[in-house]
């Protein structure tokens, strides 16, 4: 799924970063230049980040 339409990043490619090394948003910035644009996917690349780091689990739905 894209996470950055301005920059054309999906959610693979950050989890790759992740793989890389990546660790912060500062560091999905400087590799993938997330969020430098409009940033409305900021908060949405983030949600990845901390998933593929294992900070947060997937999504659930209400009252789960």
């Amino acid at each position: 799924m894209y996470i950055c339409v301005c920059k054309g990043v999906t959610d693979h490619a950050i989890r790759e970063a992740v793989l890389q090394g990546a660790e912060r948003m500062r560091d999905l910035k400087a590799s993938l230049s997330i969020a430098e644009q409009c940033g409305i996917c900021a908060c949405h690349a983030k949600k990845v980040l901390d998933q593929a780091l294992g900070r947060e689990t997937p999504s659930q739905s209400p009252g789960t």
